[in-house]
């Protein structure tokens, strides 16, 4: 009894110590798969976080990219801008500059119109002692003519002063004309028409200053064609008529030469 006791006491034991001894080896066993799943999560994460990295700097590089076409782009309007702001400032010169040429042009019109006008305007003009106002083609006119006689021209005097009156019947001019196409007829001893001339003058402007000096020219006239009768009486009209002008005392001087 003794001995199957101790048997079975031994055999317990051996399965104890088996049972026992198996329990280190399955731990282990239990470990090793952790292990393995660790490094396998391990490396799944390293991937994941290595595609997240490459995926944010993929990212980074696209918005690098973009950035860097958004400023050649913008340096591209920039640069076209300028080169349409370098035009407009051409054209805007340009445009200035024919302002200025048309301002310009435009005052040279009016200086020009203004000068044509004044040209056309009456003057101021003294005649024989008088004021009087004359157009300006009027004077021009008178003092070419007057020129020809003064300058001894008589037989050109005579028909440019003769066109002037036509032309300018009612000129201030007009009675000087006269008397000097008279005494231009004088002068060439065209005494008939100079008297009848200088008669025409005292007749239509009888107050005018040149009247008693035509009659001085119609007495001169009368003694050179020998009516020394017809003078006489000439002078004495200026003396009478004409008192106190200088006329009045040459028709004096004349008539004592007369008697």
């Amino acid at each position: 009894m003794m001995f199957r006791a101790s048997r079975n006491q031994v055999l317990a034991a051996v399965l104890l110590s088996a049972a026992l001894s198996s329990v280190p080896a399955h731990a282990a066993l239990f470990s090793d798969d952790d292990a393995r799943q660790a490094i396998i999560d391990l490396r799944k994460e390293a991937r994941d976080r290595s595609d997240q990295q490459a995926q944010q700097l993929q990212d980074a590089l696209s918005r690098l990219e973009n950035n860097q076409r958004a400023q050649l782009q913008l340096a591209g309007q920039i640069e076209s801008q300028q080169q349409e702001i370098a035009r407009l400032r051409g054209q805007i010169e340009i445009l200035t500059k024919q302002v200025a040429d048309t301002q310009q042009a435009q005052k040279d019109i009016y200086l020009d119109v203004d000068t044509r006008l004044k040209r056309l305007e009456p003057q101021a003009a003294s005649i024989d002692g008088q004021q009087a106002m004359v157009d300006p083609g009027e004077k021009r006119s008178y003092d070419a003519a007057i020129d020809m006689f003064r300058s001894g021209a008589y037989a050109d005097a005579i028909p440019a002063l003769s066109a002037f009156v036509r032309q300018y019947p009612q000129s201030p001019y007009t009675p000087a004309a006269q008397f000097y196409i008279g005494s231009s007829q004088y002068a060439l001893k065209d005494y008939k028409a100079a008297i009848a001339q200088q008669q025409a003058l005292v007749k239509n402007f009888p107050t005018n200053v040149r009247a008693p000096d035509a009659l001085l020219v119609i007495a001169g006239s009368q003694v050179e064609l020998n009516d020394r009768r017809g003078a006489r009486t000439t002078l004495e009209r200026i003396v009478k008529d004409y008192p106190g002008v200088p006329a009045a005392q040459t028709a004096k001087d004349r008539l004592e030469l007369l008697k």
